[in-house]
């Protein structure tokens, strides 16, 4: 039996970068029929958000890594996607992946920061299924207004999600997509 998390925590998700949840934005939890419907698209489903960024946006994206931390097996990473076309930030997140559930090859992949996680799962195979935990309307502090371009007056939303990889909760996600 495995002792990663089933159901990620967004609190401690943030504290992996950040020393409380407010220096990132305050978060209320929401359910779907609460979001505007283009943020429900996005993100209420069990989908891989690289796949579905990209078809929204009809563009390949690229990961821009802003922040990292490895405590053994456990690899943790702040990002930014960015369209190929033009550039323009269309998602943040931060991912903590427990590297005993991957390949080395995946392991390697990841921690050479070249693609985003969901493409790389992809381009592996790794069996793998998404579980949607938690929708959240987001006011942005400063930092993360900055980096996803936004005025800080602006409402986003998010989710936190776990997949799981071969049948094991391998990687817990927490991704906010720029309105």
């Amino acid at each position: 039996m495995s002792s990663a998390p089933t159901v990620p925590d967004l609190h401690t998700l943030i504290s992996l970068f950040y020393d409380s949840t407010a220096e990132l934005g305050e978060f209320v939890e929401v359910q779907p029929e609460q979001m505007p419907p283009l943020f429900c698209e996005l993100l209420a489903h069990e989908n891989h958000m690289t796949v579905t960024i990209e078809a929204h946006h009809g563009s390949p994206v690229d990961v821009h890594v802003q922040n990292t931390h490895t405590a053994g097996k456990i690899y943790s990473r702040e990002i930014l996607l960015t369209r190929q076309s033009d550039g323009h930030v269309v998602q943040y997140g931060i991912m903590r992946v427990n590297f005993n559930f991957l390949g080395e090859a995946v392991r390697d992949e990841i921690e050479s920061q070249s693609a985003p996680l969901g493409r790389i799962l992809i381009d592996h195979d790794v069996l793998r299924a998404v579980q949607l935990s938690q929708l959240w309307k987001i006011s942005p502090a400063s930092r993360l207004s900055q980096m996803l371009g936004i005025t800080a007056d602006s409402t986003t939303y998010g989710r936190t999600a776990i997949i799981h990889c071969n049948g094991e909760p391998a990687v817990e996600l927490l991704e906010i997509v720029t309105p």
